[in-house]
């Protein structure tokens, strides 16, 4: 366990940003050249390239990633083959409900499946993981249902615009308000 948490905390941050982002800037870019299907095709292979090189680097794959690139592998395939571009906009509304959903239930069964995937990095008490655990919970419902919104009253353009600069600047913001509350509940072995 070490020394995955080893491996991971050594890999260059600018570098970890770029696996996780760079696939939905291809995405963007290449919505905007040649179509949701090129797009769509690039996105799945970005994907692919980003968990294998991840893997390469830290002889492990987180688990967000992980779920999202498999579900953009399987919506993006059928996507192209069908040549319906419903099931690549429908991929989000389904991850962050299925991450909700996860979360909830392990919540009602006493677990913080947040402290699971992310308690080797900081160390917090028992009541800050359900408070963290229920917040991201609502939030992925939140976006899930922006998605929502957003594919069904806009045009595929602007539902990918809003992917890029709708999505992410969300999430970065709502994981930021999460930081007093995390160093609230903060465990003292952790400070140092």
């Amino acid at each position: 366990m070490s020394n995955s948490v080893n491996n991971a905390s050594t890999t260059n941050p600018v570098l970890k940003l770029a696996l996780e982002i760079g696939p939905l800037v291809l995405f963007f870019v290449a919505n905007a050249r040649a179509g949701i299907f090129w797009a769509t095709g690039i996105f799945m292979i970005a994907i692919f390239l980003s968990l294998s090189i991840t893997w390469m680097l830290e002889r492990r794959l987180p688990t967000l990633p992980l779920v999202t690139g498999l579900f953009v592998l399987v919506f993006g395939g059928l996507t192209l083959i069908l040549q319906d571009e419903l099931f690549i906009k429908l991929k989000p509304t389904i991850v962050n409900t299925l991450f909700a959903v996860i979360l909830f239930a392990g919540l009602f069964w006493g677990k913080s499946f947040l402290k699971s995937v992310m308690g080797s990095m900081f160390s917090m008490t028992d009541r800050g993981w359900r408070i963290l655990t229920f917040r991201w919970a609502l939030f992925f419902i939140l976006l899930a249902v922006l998605n929502e919104i957003v594919w069904r009253n806009t045009t595929t353009d602007n539902w990918v615009s809003f992917k890029v600069f709708g999505i992410m600047p969300l999430t970065l913001i709502f994981s930021l308000m999460q930081l007093p509350t995390m160093n609230r509940h903060r465990l003292p072995e952790d400070e140092g």
